[in-house]
């Protein structure tokens, strides 16, 4: 060889020795126990010279002149790692930072389509800071079925002049006839009552029955009126009245509030 064998560790560890330096030095290090020492020190290192190319190595290798070659070498490579670890270290800063804005507009997100949870209204300048909040004003229920969807059709509403009881109804066609919901009030009891449908041809059909307790619907004793619903076959069109009648134990039928359509 041209140069010293023992030079030549650090190539050969990095495997950029040509094939026939290689024998060569191999040949050397069979014999030389401070070559051996030498490459199994370098074995640690190896990794972090392996990003430093086959040219490069050889050139330095060539520099025998210069007994500190190989510390400046591991210098020149940690610097390149440590340059490289605050290149990876700003990406991931810079991720988390385009992660943590995403997420962000992900929970507003969120929070704008779920609409606003337990919100404490805060007092405006111009309301004293005691002020009770006020509730929103809401439409007066009306019809049968108080609290559920407003009943459907036509209204009707009549007072009997000798009995007092009253009536609402709501009347609305539909294809098997027709559709009767009805509220009673100022309907004493006990007793048994039955709607009536007249029709213009002068049949009669009676499409609901009842009883009335004592304390009666719509009275002193209990405010409350009596909501009902029923249907018949007959078309509004063909209907002349309903009548609300109270049946006694004999079955008479007396009329306690008339509807009358025509």
């Amino acid at each position: 060889m041209s140069r010293p064998d023992h030079m030549d560790v650090a190539a050969y560890a990095l495997g950029v020795l040509d094939e026939q330096d290689t024998e060569r030095f191999e040949e050397h290090l069979a014999t030389c126990w401070a070559c051996a020492a030498e490459l199994e020190t370098m074995v640690p290192v190896v990794g972090l010279l392996s990003g430093i190319d086959g040219e490069t190595m050889t050139a330095l290798e060539q520099t025998a002149t210069d007994p500190g070659l190989l510390d400046r070498t591991l210098v020149a490579v940690r610097a390149d790692r440590r340059r490289t670890r605050f290149r990876q270290l700003l990406a991931a800063a810079a991720a988390v930072v385009v992660l943590g804005g995403l997420t962000g507009i992900g929970f507003s997100n969120v929070i704008s389509d779920a609409g606003p949870t337990d919100v404490v209204a805060e007092p405006t300048r111009d309301a004293p800071i005691d002020q009770p909040p006020t509730a929103a004003p809401t439409a007066p229920a009306t019809g049968p079925g108080v609290g559920g969807n407003e009943e459907e059709g036509d209204q009707f509403d009549a007072t009997d002049p000798t009995t007092g009881v009253q009536t609402t109804m709501f009347l609305a066609t539909k294809d098997y006839g027709t559709k009767v919901s009805f509220i009673l009030r100022k309907l004493p009891g006990p007793r048994v009552c039955r709607l009536v449908v007249v029709r213009k041809n002068a049949t009669t059909e009676v499409i609901s029955t009842w009883s009335v307790p004592d304390e009666g619907y719509g009275t002193n004793a209990r405010s409350q009126g009596l909501e009902l619903s029923a249907s018949t076959s007959a078309r509004l069109a063909d209907i002349k009245q309903f009548q609300v009648e109270s049946v006694d134990a004999n079955g008479v039928a007396s009329p306690l509030v008339t509807v009358k359509l025509t």
